[in-house]
């Protein structure tokens, strides 16, 4: 052990008897050459956190303190840190870009302007998916084993009101009916639900926000950045960590446009996630959702061939009457499936969009009929 190294140690065990914490503190690799912001930007967010973390710095060498591999661009860095992850030297990496193989994704996190709370934008890097239904209820998986391992032990979720939003909300409960623990917060506007509103998000009316990556990767900029103009981020804590069934190698995700704050927050949000045990909070939230029919649900959700007799039929349009009643909670990409069934029914139906996503318009008369229709045809609960 060199000089460096003993004095090290020697300091840790002192701050040790004087505090009584931990000497276990996380091994954080964090890539320094990236940003667009120079190096500075990120040696002196490394030098905010040090105390709290063993850094390893990926990139260029900052100083005698810290351990240092040299990378100079994208390529070499993610090689490094891969094979960092694989000699088990570190826990957690921060950088601003890695190759994540589909069914990994990233769960930023964001300050509410309306209050100050943290919340989960689940999710803004990667894909889980390509069909963009099971990447969402995946996503919302990924976002509570996010709020877990960072000490929210029941996270309320909410769906942004985005295509297929509907969809995914009536997937997730039924893993949540059959035994998945799903806590569904609710929209601060006077019809409440699950499906929140922008002003929801403003507002942080659920820990964790459902939406495509990205849509969740807008979000996530703009909280960001949005006091500096655009180009420098100046809050939140990033676009958080790769988090996928099996993935247990935790890189967090920051801008090339990220400034000192967020990559300071950055680096404490995976300090917080190392210690909150993300890997198995992951392992312990997947196999919840797996023992709950995870694999049915998401095999549900792939497209299906319509069946010859269903793609030749041609449904009649029953006769116009006057239409003063609307029922709620359908997809966009379901409406006009929904309309078809209704008429199917012998009731006369049309589309409209309300403040909350499209609505299927009937006469007043019929409103209990065609709720029953909806929900025998899945459209709606």
């Amino acid at each position: 052990m060199d000089k460096l190294s003993l004095a090290k140690s020697l300091e840790e065990i002192a701050s040790l008897l004087e505090s009584g914490e931990s000497l276990n503190k996380p091994t954080i690799a964090v890539t320094n050459f990236l940003s667009e912001l120079g190096l500075d930007n990120v040696n002196n967010a490394i030098n905010n956190v040090k105390d709290d973390a063993n850094i390893i710095i990926v990139g260029e060498k900052f100083t005698d303190e810290f351990e240092y591999y040299e990378a100079k661009d994208d390529a070499t860095n993610a090689d490094v840190i891969e094979n960092l992850f694989k000699e088990g030297k570190i826990d957690a990496a921060i950088t601003m870009h890695y190759p994540f193989p589909i069914g990994v994704s990233t769960v930023g996190r964001v300050i509410a302007p309306a209050n100050g709370k943290q919340v989960y934008v689940a999710n803004t890097t990667g894909t889980n998916d390509t069909n963009r239904e099971k990447a969402m209820v995946l996503n919302a998986i990924d976002g509570i084993i996010a709020a877990k391992a960072n000490g929210i032990e029941n996270p309320t979720v909410g769906i942004l009101n985005v295509d297929s939003a509907r969809v995914v909300e009536k997937k997730l409960n039924e893993l949540k009916e059959n035994g998945f623990d799903i806590n569904f917060g609710s929209s601060q506007r006077a019809d409440g639900g699950a499906a929140l509103r922008g002003n929801d998000v403003l507002a942080a009316s659920t820990d964790v926000i459902v939406c495509d990556s990205l849509t969740g990767n807008v979000l996530q900029k703009v909280f960001s950045s949005f006091n500096s103009g655009g180009f420098y981020e100046t809050t939140g804590s990033g676009y958080g960590p790769s988090i996928g069934e099996g993935f247990y190698t935790p890189v967090f995700i920051v801008s090339r446009a990220s400034g000192t704050p967020v990559i300071e927050s950055a680096i404490r949000y995976a300090i917080d996630s190392v210690k909150g045990n993300i890997n198995q909070v992951s392992k312990d939230v997947f196999a919840s959702a797996k023992k709950a029919g995870l694999e049915d649900v998401l095999k549900s959700l792939e497209p299906k061939a319509a069946a010859a007799s269903e793609s030749t039929e041609e449904v009649k349009v029953p006769d116009k009457e006057i239409v003063n009643g609307s029922i709620g909670g359908i997809d966009i990409l379901e409406i006009d499936d929904a309309i078809t069934a209704v008429h199917k029914a012998g009731i006369y139906a049309e589309s409209a969009m309300g403040c909350t996503g499209p609505v299927v318009m009937v006469n007043e008369a019929h409103i209990e009929e065609v709720k029953k229709v909806l929900q025998e045809n899945n459209f709606i609960e």
